[in-house]
């Protein structure tokens, strides 16, 4: 139920709604193993056409339309010390040819690295993202200036809303003259990182500023302990509550969503707030640039100014959104978004005058091919390492997903991996 797994199924969702676009799903199917390790609230799947039941069914909840794009799963093992879905084999062969005339890839590079040598792994991820996205990638959409500037790419945020949120913010403008009955909150994963640290330590500092601010926190994660006893030596009123559906009719009477947090690349929750029609407090950050754009979207630069603009919030009523600002956060307007940043516009083959001699090329088209040489290059020494299962494992990837294992060739209806031939001695004396 993340960010990365819920955005692409509206996306495939929404690409597919007028029926002139082929679009398949591909996601990855887990042995009940991982599945239990993975999945919330004890939920596991026996087959892929148990899996594929859920996802539609949840789709179809939120949306006004009956979705109708094709599902396929590739298989994947969940790594325990990265804290991710990684894949197993090559996973192209999943995915027939006749429907793969163009393959997004939703954040190919969405790990967070958590162990020892930070740092050095980040700097070599760094270069490793820029070379594999140079020589797979012919666009690249960054969803915000807070992303890794990587060749070919643009920024655009292509992310819409759940439309149950806009309607949720269409029923309070409705019900202003009565107001919002509670005041500030925030919810996300409860992991310092998520701006916990960030909100407890202003709420800290300025709490003799704050006096009658309540702040109610929501969010379940690793570090909801520490958080919890922080919250307790604040004078300030400041709630810790297990994590809940931001969709959940207990959040529609909060007026003021405060999010500090300058680790997220597009907050989902901050344009979820925005959509229910409440003041949005956050950070002045690039994660934050597309939200810039609505009134109720309040902007910090100090620490002093988050102080006055949560004070502010309190005592004012937010601006009613207009059908344009509804459109902006809409999924709708998000395809249409991403149809026109993906645009792909290859360049045209070189003529014959061109194809005669290196000697007679331009300068700029020799360089052109030189260029597609390094990267012809490039994609045989990337094909070449990745088929080897001791440089595999040094860049990451769980031992022994060279292949997919028996049990997920059986789950996933694939031949089975090539059983090694045992060596057969004869001893002679």
């Amino acid at each position: 139920m993340t960010g990365t797994a819920i955005n692409p199924l509206f996306r495939a969702a929404y690409l597919a709604k007028d029926g002139d676009k082929d679009v398949t799903l591909v996601i990855p199917w887990l042995c009940l193993r991982d599945q239990e390790l993975v999945y919330p609230n004890k939920v596991v799947f026996d087959s892929p056409l148990e899996h594929e039941s859920y996802v539609r069914h949840w789709i179809e909840e939120r949306v006004d339309f009956r979705p109708s794009f094709g599902i396929k799963f590739y298989p994947g093992k969940f790594s325990t010390e990265m804290r991710s879905i990684l894949p197993v084999g090559d996973i192209t062969e999943c995915i027939p040819d006749e429907v793969a005339d163009i393959a997004v890839l939703e954040e190919p590079e969405h790990l967070n690295w958590r162990e020892k040598n930070g740092q050095v792994i980040a700097c070599f991820l760094k270069y490793a993202n820029t070379w594999v996205t140079r020589i797979y990638c012919h666009k690249i959409i960054r969803l915000s200036g807070a992303t890794q500037d990587l060749p070919r790419s643009v920024i655009c945020n292509v992310h819409g809303v759940n439309p149950k949120f806009l309607e949720v913010g269409k029923l309070k403008l409705g019900q202003l003259q009565s107001g919002f009955s509670k005041g500030a909150y925030y919810i996300g994963k409860m992991v310092w990182s998520k701006g916990y640290r960030e909100l407890l330590d202003l709420l800290s500092k300025y709490q003799s500023k704050l006096t009658g601010l309540e702040v109610d926190l929501y969010g379940s994660g690793e570090d909801s302990d520490e958080v919890r006893e922080s919250a307790k030596c604040l004078s300030l009123a400041v709630n810790v509550h297990p994590g809940r559906d931001h969709a959940d009719p207990l959040f529609h009477e909060y007026k003021v969503f405060i999010n500090p947090s300058i680790a997220d690349v597009v907050c989902t929750t901050t344009a979820e707030a925005l959509a229910m029609g409440k003041i949005v407090i956050c950070a002045n950050h690039p994660s934050n640039e597309f939200f810039k754009q609505f009134p109720n979207c309040r902007i910090y630069n100090s620490e002093e100014e988050f102080v006055q603009l949560s004070l502010n919030a309190l005592s004012e009523q937010p601006a009613p959104l207009t059908d344009m600002q509804r459109y902006e956060l809409s999924w709708e307007a998000a395809t249409e978004r991403f149809i026109e940043a993906a645009d792909i516009n290859p360049h045209a083959p070189e003529s014959r005058a061109h194809q005669t001699s290196r000697a007679s090329l331009p300068a700029f088209l020799r360089t052109r091919r030189l260029k597609q040489n390094l990267e012809d290059a490039s994609v045989y020494l990337h094909q070449a390492l990745s088929g080897l299962e001791a440089t595999r494992c040094a860049f990451g990837a769980v031992p022994k997903t060279l292949q997919p294992d028996e049990q997920l060739c059986k789950d996933l209806g694939l031949a089975p991996p090539p059983k090694r031939k045992k060596l057969k001695f004869k001893l002679m004396t």
